[in-house]
This record gives C-alpha cells, structure tokens and sequence, in this order.
C-alpha cells in the first residue's frame, strides 16, 4: 500500500478549513470580554462616522445662560462652563479620538515595520546602526520627546498624530526587527531565495504574514496609548488646536472648576477610560486568539548575511560534459576573539557536477555538506564568507556574481530541496501561491497561467486531486505530500540543476522510495544534474552515478559509485562502509565509527581524520594533505581497503 494512499496522508479529499483570520475572529468572540471589546471599538467607530447625525447640538454652540447645568432632556449630559452641550463635545471628541489614533499608528506601522524588517533581515551594520539610533530614542522620555517633536512641528491634529507615530515607530521597530531575526532562519526564508524572490518580496510576502500577529496585537495595545498621550498632550495645551473638540481639552477646562462643578470631569474622563480599555482587551484577546492558533515551526536555524566578497574569476566556459565544477572553495567565519585567525569551515572543495548525472555527496553530520551547498547558491550564512576557490557554472563564476544576478541563477538555473518538506513553505501562505511565485518571477506568467502550471506539475509529482489541493496550506498535507509540492517547486521553472538536501530524512522507508523513483524519473524527464546530499550509502548505490566523500570540511574521496563502494581508498569511506547494516552477516552489535566530526576549531593540522583511523602513521599529522587521484590519503597506494561482498 502506497504510504500517501489515505486522506490522513494527504492523498484524500481536502477537509474543510476556515481562513486563518476566520479561525483568530472565532476563537476571539469565544470570549466574552474580547467580545464587548469588539463591539465597544465598533461603536465608537460608528459613533465616530456618525458623529454629524447623533450629536444633538453644534459642538461649538455657546449659550452661556445654560452653563454649568446638570443632566436634562435638553442636555442629556449637561453644559460646560460657557454653556456647550456635553454630549455633543463627547460624540466630535470621540471622532477626534479614533481618527488621530489610528493616523498615529497607521504612520508608526508603515515607518517602522518595514524598516525593523529590513535591518533584522540584513543584519551587520544595518542592525547596528539602527539599534543605535532606537537606543537614542529611547533613552529619552517618550512624552518629553513627543513635547520636542510638537516644539518643532507646530500644534495640530496631523502634527500632533505624526509626534506620536514616531514614538511608536521606534518600538515596532524594535518588535518588527527581532520577528525577522527570528524567521530569517527557517527554511522557507531559505526555500524563498533559492526561488530567487527580492529582499523585498522576502520581506513583504513571507517574512510580513509570518510576523503579523504580534505587530497587530502591538498595534491594537497602541491604539489605547495613542488615545492617552494625545489627551494628555491636549490636557496641557501642547497638542491639538483650540479649536478641536477633543476629551483632553475637555479636561482641561473641567479642572478650573474642579471644585465647584466636579461633575465636568466625568463624561470626558469615563470616555477616555472606555476607549483605551476596549483597545487594550481587543489586543489582549487577540493575542490570546493567536497563542492558540500558532503551531510549533520545527525547521532547522540557518543564518543569514550579506553577500561574500567575490572570490577572482577563473578560466573560460566548462567542458560540455560540465555543468558545475567547484574548484579550491574555501569558506570561513569570523573568530570569536580579537586577533585570532577566521574559523575555516570548508577547506580546498573541489568537484564537478557532469550533465544528467546524479552525483552523491556523503559524510556524517558536521562534515560540511549542507554548507557546500549553500555556497553554490550564493547563501553562506552570515558573517560567513567564501575566502577562496570559485564555483564555475554556464561560463560563469558565481562566486564572483553580484547578488541579483546570483538571484535570478537561483531557482531559475539551480534550484534546492530541503529535508523537512514541511518547513520548507511558509505556513501562512496556500501552496498554490508559493508555489507560482517562482513562476511569476522567472517566467513572467499571470496568475490563472501559473496557477494552471502549478496543478499540472503537482500532478507530475503525484500530488492526487491537485486541483483542489492547490489551495491547501502546508500543515494539510503529510510529510510525504510536502515533499513532492516542495519538488514540484524546485522543477518549476525547469532547472538544469537541482541540489536536494537530504530529501527523504524526515520520511517513512516507503515514502523514502517513493521520492527516489520520482527524482529518478523527473531527472531524465527534465534532463537535469543532481546533486543528492545523504547520510544513506545504500541510497547512493541505488540511485547515484558518482561519489563524492566529505569528512571535516574536505573532500576525501571522489569517484564511480561502484569503484567506491567495492573499493575504497580512504580510511573514512571505508569506516563508513564497515558501518553499515548487512545482511549477509550476522552481527551482535552495529559496528561504529570510533569518535565524531571534530568542531572546526579542534581539526588536526595534517590529516583530519588521522584521530579516528586505524591506520594513521606520525607523517599523516605532519602537514595538510593533498588531493590527489581522487583521494586525499598519504597511504592510500599501499592500503587494501577492499569490501567484501
């Protein structure tokens, strides 16, 4: 039985799904303070909008026969001290009230969200300088700081809202820029980049709807403070006009007759107090709402940065034969201490990738696989850099490509696969969207055109009913679906290389076959290169053309798959080899590889494996060792490594 053959595998018929904004609203009105918030902030809305047909009086409208009366039928909250009706001047104070709220922190929303985006995506000294400015701002007293800014820009209702907004654009700023630090390292970041998408289209279409929930929430809380700072602005005189009706001002006026008429300060003070309460139990509802909404994202940490200094161009075109030949690359991270040399962590890389092949590149975990395959896509993380060597593609070193030309290779020409297929898709968006952005980049496609491009490559992939499923989001589909979606994405724009990062780790063994034979048939199809990263020997003997070996951060054995594996010639392969399961050999316990991947601070300075071999001699640690006739091992002429079959 297929392991997709169920609907709780993702192959049946879709079930049925509210929006994720229906899902917040529902679970928001489940609750009976969120609920009256709600209606309250709608009232005052419509109270606000309506305000010229409810209001009984000119809220301006003196008659100073009637000051100081107290509640009548004529006056349903009585007069002031000049006799303006009270209900009135409540009614055009809450229009007041919402309007300068909401411009204040539309403003602070479109200030500082994109800007915290930006500079917590780029990092470096983008970040640094940004957080030094916010620490400036910051430092100073927010109502000291909004009385400067209103000194400067004069009093008003836009200046006095444009006061407030930058108060508040520097704290989500903040909030904005620590969410993108955050989502920067989950894999569909990774997976949007490999597609070739811009910083911009990153930041605004996958990065924004992951980080929304706790920007609206800020902001909904906002709404209420923005309500505060601007009466008590008005309640001293420094905020709007004399000649808007607002609640601070009302105050204000109520406080020279505090004691004779305490009755003045109420209506106004009951508003202010009714108005930031409901805002403040929306924005708590609403976070609460999204708390429960929000599933964990298991997706492995990569960081990301600027791009690294071009490494100097090669020689000319490849051999046709070629498609990629990386030659000496070498990566390196900054030391962690002053004065210290930068931490190598891929050392003399070489290989080549030849047309329509599958080549296997195999190691244990730490060996430096995954980041050989960062760097042929421009994606080192930061402050990560290529140090040396170049990467040849199409005539092209990519190394040496700035970064949107390295952008439009990416997805277009090479494109990625990820192991946790899940992770690899933003969890907010279909799967019909992510994956016809591709398309509209790349190939330029409208939206009914990519959208039918994308049901028949998920029908290529063996996605069941995909026409239907195109509008599923992630979590709707079993990690087997995801798989093919996120293969299907990596094919859409027809790439003539595609590099799959471990593809069938977080699968069952049947699935794991599944996706095997479905690269296998898509690559000839499409008549790709693959360069398949695996821990799995057996998966190389079954599926790969050629071999390549890496242990700490190097090449150690390069050749035919078959060679290889009958007859290693480094140590490693063959401790690797000896390590695996067999089943013509009845074995108490699992053979082992003694040790583990030393941490690139702690590489021996001769033969990296030379601590882990059994048969290292005094000259293996004398120097670093050379690559020589596809292996890099001093003895390996005179060593018998032969695997028994």
């Amino acid at each position: 039985m297929s392991g997709a053959g169920t609907a709780a595998a993702g192959n049946g018929p879709a079930p049925a799904r509210a929006t994720p904004g229906r899902q917040v609203l529902r679970h928001m009105l489940a609750h009976r303070a969120t609920t009256l918030a709600l209606a309250g902030i709608v009232l005052m809305i419509l109270v606000a909008l309506l305000a010229p047909l409810l209001a009984p009086y000119d809220p301006n409208y003196a008659n100073v026969r009637h000051r100081h009366q107290g509640p009548s039928l004529l006056h349903l909250l009585g007069t002031d001290n000049i006799g303006r009706d009270t209900l009135s001047r409540i009614i055009y104070g809450t229009r007041t009230a919402v309007w300068t709220s909401f411009e204040s922190v539309a403003l602070a929303l479109v200030i500082g969200v994109p800007v915290g985006l930006l500079v917590g995506f780029r990092g470096g000294w983008w970040d640094r300088l940004a957080m030094r400015v916010t620490d400036i701002f910051q430092s100073i007293p927010s109502l000291i700081f909004a009385f400067a800014l209103i000194a400067v820009l004069g009093r008003g209702t836009n200046q006095t809202a444009l006061a407030v907004a930058i108060v508040f654009a520097v704290i989500l700023m903040r909030i904005a820029r620590a969410l993108a630090l955050r989502e920067r390292e989950f894999l569909y970041v990774d997976a949007a980049r490999v597609a070739g998408m811009s910083t911009a289209t990153i930041l605004f279409r996958e990065i924004l709807p992951n980080t929304v929930g706790p920007i609206v929430v800020e902001a909904a809380i906002m709404l209420g403070s923005a309500i505060m700072i601007i009466t008590m602005l008005s309640f001293l005189g420094l905020g709007l006009d004399a000649t808007v009706v607002d609640w601070g001002s009302m105050l204000d006026e109520a406080r020279n007759y505090q004691a004779t008429h305490p009755y003045l300060a109420l209506p106004p003070g009951l508003a202010i107090i009714f108005a930031v309460l409901m805002f403040n139990f929306a924005g708590d509802g609403l976070r609460d709402a999204l708390a429960d909404k929000r599933s964990t994202r298991a997706a492995a940490p990569r960081r990301r940065g600027p791009r690294p200094p071009a490494a100097a161009a090669g020689p000319g075109d490849l051999p046709a034969a070629e498609v990629i030949a990386v030659r000496g690359l070498a990566v390196a991270f900054p030391a962690a201490e002053p004065g210290r040399p930068p931490l190598e962590i891929l050392s003399d890389v070489g290989f080549t990738l030849r047309r329509g092949e599958t080549l296997g590149l195999v190691g244990e975990s730490g060996s430096g696989k995954s980041m050989t395959a960062l760097s042929l896509l421009g994606l080192v993380p930061a402050p990560g850099a290529i140090t040396g060597g170049e990467i040849r593609f199409g005539g092209r070193d990519l190394v040496a490509l700035p970064e949107a030309e390295l952008a439009a290779v990416r997805g277009r020409e090479i494109a990625m696969i990820f192991q946790d297929p899940i992770a690899g898709f933003s969890p907010v968006h279909t799967i019909g969207d992510q994956l016809c952005e591709p398309l509209r980049i790349h190939k330029g496609l409208g939206e009914a055109e990519a959208r039918a491009r994308v049901v028949d490559l998920l029908d290529l992939v063996g996605v069941a009913g995909a026409r239907e499923r195109i509008d599923d989001y992630p979590h709707q589909f079993s990690g087997g679906m995801a798989q093919r979606a996120s293969i299907a994405m990596a094919l859409s724009c027809g790439p003539r290389v595609l590099l799959a990062d471990e593809p069938t780790t977080a699968l069952d063994v049947t699935i794991q076959a599944q996706v095997l034979d479905l690269l296998g048939d898509l690559q000839k199809r499409f008549d790709m290169s693959v360069l398949l990263i695996t821990h799995d020997l057996g998966v190389v003997a079954e599926t790969c053309d050629r071999v390549v070996v890496m242990y700490a951060g190097q090449i150690v054995e390069e050749g035919a798959v078959g060679d290889v594996l009958a007859r290693p010639r480094h140590p490693y392969t063959h401790a690797l080899l000896m390590a695996m399961p067999r089943d013509d050999v009845r074995m108490a316990r699992l053979p082992t590889v003694p040790g583990a991947v030393p941490a690139p601070w702690a590489w021996p300075r001769g033969c990296r494996f030379m601590p882990r071999c059994a048969f290292a001699r005094p000259e293996c640690g004398a120097g670093p060792v050379p690559f020589v006739a596809g292996t890099r091992c001093l003895r390996a002429a005179e060593l018998d490594l032969a695997v028994a079959r």
